[in-house]
């Protein structure tokens, strides 16, 4: 029995809308998986342990700061750039400051420059793996620590890399939840005052 001509045309419509949605909602991890092994768009490596292989080569590393629009934390690195040797672990300083008279918490997102540095720019801990919730007027200073993986000399790209430019943006977020409530009830005390 043939179907419907339009029958078969609204389902081959269904079909598309359904497989284009898939394709959109996968899409988003699936770039962030090939960015993340490939150092694609300087998505960075993230590794327990410091590298154990150290070159005599070195490589300058900048650190940029900055803020979305709206965010109102002040925000910079501690040290404009620092000289350390391929391998070696480095560990700079970001410092926040929360300038208004409510609780702020922020979120940082990163990239490194040179995109072709990315992959070789390894992170062992930092203050970016973690949202940051800052009192009013408190002022933080953070760490990232971080090498440079000794592969990056041997990489037909990354060879010629001798500056690496560390970027974070901050991002306001919504409170955590037991923040939140602890903010409500303050405020509610304020208002039977």
């Amino acid at each position: 029995m043939a179907l419907d001509p339009k029958l078969k045309t609204v389902t081959q419509t269904v079909g598309v809308v359904v497989l284009m949605g898939g394709l959109a909602w996968a899409s988003v991890p699936f770039y962030d998986w090939f960015c993340r092994v490939t150092g694609f768009g300087g998505v960075t490596g993230v590794s327990e342990v410091a590298s154990d292989d150290v070159l005599d080569q070195t490589v300058k590393i900048r650190f940029d700061a900055s803020k979305e629009r709206g965010m109102p934390w002040e925000f910079k690195p501690m040290e404009r750039q620092m000289e350390l040797r391929i391998g070696e672990t480095g560990l700079a300083f970001y410092e926040a400051y929360n300038p208004t008279d409510r609780v702020v918490a922020g979120s940082a997102s990163y990239n490194v420059t040179p995109y072709e540095a990315g992959g070789f720019f390894t992170k062992i801990d930092c203050f970016c793996f973690e949202q940051q919730v800052l009192q009013p007027g408190e002022r933080v200073q953070m760490p990232v620590t971080f090498y440079v993986d000794p592969e990056i000399v041997s990489d037909r790209e990354g060879q010629y890399v001798h500056t690496i430019t560390l970027s974070y943006t901050f991002h306001e977020i919504d409170l955590p939840e037991e923040q939140a409530a602890l903010e409500q009830g303050t405020n509610n005390d304020k208002n039977l005052n």
